[in-house]
């Protein structure tokens, strides 16, 4: 009777740690992907509690979160054969958690490699002035190429910026140079096209006075005005404009 109350209570004990050991508690933003007897069951399980069966079941957590991974500085030379160092942050997230896991043996570390020769070959593609300027297009590029890689393993990739674009010093300053000397033509097309318009309005006056004579009379009168209001010593003649309107119509 004794043998048999002992027996009970150690069943009753066993019991009681395999139920405790087949509770698991699922974060909201996690799943578990389960393999029965090494079959992966059809659907992660998760969120809240869910049941383990020890030894028979094996389960991997799987963080379904936004990730933001970094990808180390690439030595990269460019369409025009400038060499330039760039990284880059790829955010991505598990959408399928059972390919995740049994598509790849590691998706991070998958990801992080295929995002590294990734962006060595499309930049590798593209002249140093474009990954400079067009870099929206450039990251839009990267995101839908990794995108694409990524999908048969349950991954979707968010987006794709390239972060630091590091130049070697010889470049810096010949890109300096050459900003410079742009500068440099700006402003003397600008200074040329201030000289053509007021060329042009001078023409314009001259037409004008041309076909009225009484405002050259106007213009002269004018002149002798400014000239008498400023603080000096010089002394005015005042001509008749009609005695040079003489001497020129002689001619």
């Amino acid at each position: 009777m004794l043998f048999g109350l002992n027996l009970i209570m150690i069943l009753l004990i066993f019991g009681v740690f395999i139920l405790v050991a087949s509770i698991k508690i699922v974060k909201e933003y996690e799943r578990a992907v389960v393999f029965r007897l090494g079959r992966l069951l059809k659907s992660a399980k998760g969120p809240g509690i869910i049941i383990i069966i020890p030894v028979i079941d094996r389960w991997v957590r799987v963080n379904l979160r936004l990730i933001a991974m970094e990808v180390p500085p690439q030595d990269i030379i460019t369409k025009d054969n400038v060499s330039v160092k760039v990284n880059a942050v790829v955010y991505f997230r598990v959408i399928e958690p059972n390919r995740a896991i049994t598509e790849v043996d590691d998706y991070m570390y998958a990801t992080s490699q295929l995002s590294q020769t990734t962006l060595r070959s499309i930049l590798g593609q593209v002249e140093l002035d474009d990954l400079l300027s067009a870099r929206d297009r450039i990251n839009a590029e990267l995101q839908k190429v990794l995108d694409t890689h990524t999908e048969p393993w349950g991954i979707k990739v968010a987006n794709v910026d390239v972060k630091n674009v590091d130049l070697p010093q010889e470049m810096q300053r010949a890109l300096a140079k050459q900003a410079e000397a742009e500068r440099e033509r700006r402003s003397k097309v600008i200074g040329a096209e201030g000289e053509f318009q007021a060329a042009q309005k001078m023409v314009d006056a001259a037409a004008l006075m041309e076909a009225h004579p009484m405002s050259l009379q106007l213009r002269y009168l004018q002149t002798l005005r400014e000239i008498s209001a400023e603080k000096n010593s010089t002394t005015l003649f005042p001509i008749p404009i009609d005695l040079i309107d003489m001497f020129l119509k002689r001619k």
